[in-house]
């Protein structure tokens, strides 16, 4: 059974950097195409990031563009969400979800079918 976990959320000052991992259980994540999205209290669901099964390509959404650095280590099956300069604004639940190859990635979660459970990020003083 498809399974995706997100862990590495928490609490942290604003500019202070996060990592983020999303892990695939009982399946092969490298052929998947994989997005990070958040969702804060009263507010939808927006993307933020995506990446293809190879590494490529990458999207971000503008808010975080230049902060934020998605990547991939196929070999173990995670997919990372590097959060750097973080901002008040940046705190949510932060997702991760999957389609399968040849879907290439997107920032509309509703291509997605596969999501994870969720992680928490406060960004606070």
């Amino acid at each position: 059974q498809l399974q995706l976990v997100e862990s590495g959320g928490g609490s942290v000052q604003p500019g202070g950097p996060l990592r983020l991992s999303c892990v695939g259980s009982g399946f092969t994540l490298g052929n998947y195409a994989v997005g990070w999205f958040r969702q804060a209290p009263g507010k939808e669901r927006e993307g933020v990031s995506s990446i293809g099964t190879n590494g490529g390509p990458k999207e971000y959404a503008d808010s975080v563009k230049g902060r934020f650095t998605i990547s991939r280590d196929n070999a173990k099956n995670v997919v990372y969400l590097r959060m750097n300069r973080l901002r008040p604004e940046d705190t949510a639940v932060y997702y991760c979800a999957a389609k399968a190859w040849p879907f290439t990635g997107s920032l509309n979660p509703i291509e997605y079918d596969d999501w994870g459970q969720g992680t928490q990020v406060t960004v606070s003083s």
